[in-house]
């Protein structure tokens, strides 16, 4: 029995503590995936990856709950030609049962007939619920400044 329970015991230690890099490439490919589902408006995986009190704070100020960001996706309020992270920006850092991801994002597309094109960057705290990573807080810059 003592065996048996210590056996465990290092199991259960060996996978703690490989777990913070398996989560953090879990989170990684998660936050890709979001950023692809809003490219695409497709609202099912948004609404599947947010935490059900999700919100969103911009640069400006502007709130936006989960709920909002899905119905925007499902009425495919902006298109976009871009909207990914820049290559080689994305780090996430990973505490226990919360994760941040931060990453240069490009956006460029129209929203109706005004058409934007800019980067900027944003934080997106994602936590683990019922054993599944979910987006639960995101905060986004103000728009960069045009590169020369």
């Amino acid at each position: 029995m003592f065996r048996k329970v210590a056996f465990l015991a290092a199991m259960t230690a060996a996978a703690a503590s490989a777990a913070p890099a398996d989560d953090e490439k879990i989170v990684a490919q998660l936050d890709r995936d979001y950023q692809h589902a809003v490219k695409t408006n497709d609202a099912a995986t948004i609404a599947r990856i947010h935490a059900d009190d999700m919100i969103l704070v911009t640069g400006r100020g502007k709130v936006f709950s989960g709920k909002d960001i899905e119905e925007r996706a499902r009425k495919a309020v902006a298109k976009y030609e871009q909207q990914d992270e820049v290559e080689g920006s994305q780090k996430v850092r990973v505490w226990g049962d919360t994760a941040v991801v931060t990453a240069l994002l490009w956006l460029k597309g129209a929203e109706g007939d005004r058409a934007f094109d800019y980067k900027l960057w944003f934080s997106d705290t994602y936590v683990r619920i019922d054993g599944r990573w979910r987006y639960a807080f995101g905060q986004a810059s103000l728009a960069l400044p045009k590169e020369n």
